[in-house]
């Protein structure tokens, strides 16, 4: 398998209340691996995937140290001038977060790179981050990722990444760039965003039009799998929330893993719904160790 996306640094804070503005809120602040593509794939390779990671970094310590930190991954990263990326996470005592994302050298993954990777590499599927679609820079290489598996006939999925860029990106285009895709995931308010749908149900009806299955994740309310024969709904996997930095992540790497074994949708959303009640439960986006 083969997942297309971004790599950063995590600067991880976990704020001790409520943020005072203009002040000081005590926090335990971590350096962790990130990025939704590299997650996805060291989640992958957890449950025991056989997986490459196309990505790009910088010339520098960080790129490096981000690189060899996923050590059951085949990673494929393009080295640009541009330092490796950094996102700032903001945790909240109820788990929830914001996110300040400085995308850095993922802004420079080219198509030439992301194809001949994934000609190197002859993946059973292709996953392409949404992160990769949204930014200016990244765009081609995550549509020729697309493009390629298009044309050779190989199962390829899309994950959304985030309301605020879909908004604004556009609907519309966003649709548009999703063509090519067999499996579609979401979460509620992306799926929103994008099918300007209400209802999260009739939302993952309408991205699955045309597809082979389209998934909304509704936190902790669950998930839906939505296909030809209508909407499957699971309730989530219980779980002492810690940080919820990766958990959508975790749940895509579950939910392929399961999709390549070709299970049914039900088990899949529950695959998908054990690997984020895993990666909640600690803090960081990636694997406890």
């Amino acid at each position: 398998m083969a997942v297309v996306g971004d790599l950063v640094t995590d600067v991880l804070a976990l704020a001790s209340g409520p943020l005072w503005t203009d002040s000081d809120t005590p926090a335990r602040i971590r350096l962790t691996g990130g990025g939704a593509g590299a997650n996805t794939a060291a989640w992958l390779a957890e449950l025991g995937a056989a997986v490459t990671f196309v990505c790009a970094v910088g010339d520098d310590d960080t790129g490096r140290a981000r690189t060899s930190e996923l050590r059951s991954v085949d990673v494929a990263a393009l080295t640009t001038a541009e330092p490796t990326g950094t996102v700032v996470v903001l945790v909240r005592p109820d788990g929830g977060r914001s996110m300040l994302p400085d995308r850095g050298a993922n802004d420079r993954l080219t198509a030439e790179h992301v194809t001949s990777a994934l000609a190197a590499c002859t993946p059973a599927h292709v996953h392409v981050s949404g992160y990769t679609l949204l930014g200016a820079g990244s765009r081609a290489a995550g549509l020729a990722a697309l493009a390629w598996a298009y044309e050779r006939g190989i199962e390829c999925s899309a994950s959304l990444a985030s309301a605020a860029p879909l908004v604004a990106t556009g609907a519309a285009a966003v649709r548009e760039w999703l063509t090519r895709t067999d499996v579609v995931l979401a979460n509620h308010d992306e799926a929103l965003v994008v099918t300007g749908e209400s209802d999260p149900s009739r939302a993952a009806s309408s991205l699955a039009e045309g597809r082979f299955a389209a998934i909304v994740t509704l936190g902790s309310q669950g998930a839906l799998w939505a296909d030809r024969d209508g909407v499957v709904r699971r309730v989530a996997q219980p779980a002492a929330v810690v940080d919820t930095t990766g958990a959508g992540d975790a749940f895509t790497a579950g939910l392929l893993a399961a999709i390549l074994r070709k299970v049914s949708g039900a088990e899949a959303l529950d695959a998908g719904s054990a690997a984020a009640a895993r990666c909640v439960s600690h803090p960081g986006a990636r694997p406890s160790r």
